[in-house]
């Protein structure tokens, strides 16, 4: 059976808040999908993360890491990358950023200032693709809001209008209020364990993960898979990564704390499944 496993049950696995119910809304290869979108789309791409932990008044674990891998295994394909974030996030970043890529920052502020930054900053970067992986987008109300509904409007900028000017976008979220999960809107309201407003904003490809890191790490594996290169995040580059973003303020998205875990998941279970998905690319 375990044989058989793929990238898309490795990162739905140890679900705990529900999010594999949206998995028949989703194409079963969707990490597969969402790969062949990158590499048909070369050139410079825009990933955007960070998400506000309204009882921390600081950015949690999830995505960062996952936004980084991401970066470092592009850059190895030959693509340009920049990072997208706001004040609460971009800090985080900024250690890992190579010599050609930079973080940009998304200022907080009204929708229409949002719509005009996101304008220039298109033209500016003319980034053949977007990703995002655990950040926050609206719901149909307008309003930004955490796991727990509480809305934390006031602590992240309106990334997601970045997203609704591109066409070519992947989506990468575990809750319901990410960019894209708007792709399975009608799935998230039925959920009685997801977020009860759902973001609206959707994406050409999305991932859905247990974990977001996790779905970056899938579509990472889904990448190497399909050139021939592991470009996913060794153990311990990644362990290290998470636990450099707790020193630096981040903290667990579960717990508000500021303690080396994901979600809830320790830097033990985290290594368990990204050693799996390299397990799964070694042997394809």
């Amino acid at each position: 059976m375990n044989s058989h496993l793929t990238i898309e049950d490795l990162i739905l696995s140890n679900d705990q808040r529900g999010i594999s119910e949206l998995r028949d809304l989703v194409p079963a290869d969707y990490c597969t999908r969402a790969a062949k979108l990158v590499l048909d789309n070369t050139g410079t791409v825009l990933i955007t993360t960070g998400f506000y932990i309204l009882r921390a008044g600081a950015p949690e674990t999830d995505g960062p890491p996952g936004a980084i891998a991401i970066g470092v295994g592009l850059e190895q394909l030959g693509y340009k990358v920049k990072y997208v974030a706001d004040e609460y996030s971009s800090k985080l970043l900024r250690p890992y950023v190579s010599e050609d890529s930079d973080v940009i920052d998304f200022p907080i502020t009204t929708v229409p200032k949002s719509i005009q930054f996101s304008e220039d900053l298109l033209n500016t970067e003319n980034p053949s693709m977007l990703i995002s992986i655990e950040r926050c987008a609206a719901a149909a109300d307008g309003l930004y809001r955490n796991m727990r509904d509480l809305d934390i409007s006031d602590q992240t900028a309106k990334v997601d209008s970045l997203f609704n000017m591109h066409e070519k976008t992947i989506g990468i979220g575990d809750g319901g209020n990410e960019i894209g999960l708007g792709n399975v809107i009608d799935g998230v309201e039925k959920s009685e364990t997801l977020v009860s407003y759902p973001a609206v904003s959707k994406v050409s490809e999305l991932i859905i993960a247990s974990v977001s890191n996790w779905g970056g790490y899938g579509l990472l594996a889904a990448l190497s898979i399909a050139t021939g290169k592991n470009i996913l995040p060794t153990v311990d580059e990644d362990t290290e990564r998470i636990s450099n973003m707790v020193d630096l303020g981040a903290v667990d998205g579960f717990s508000g704390e500021q303690i080396n875990k994901v979600d809830g998941f320790d830097l033990t279970e985290n290594a368990a499944l990204l050693e799996k998905l390299h397990r799964l690319v070694d042997n394809t």
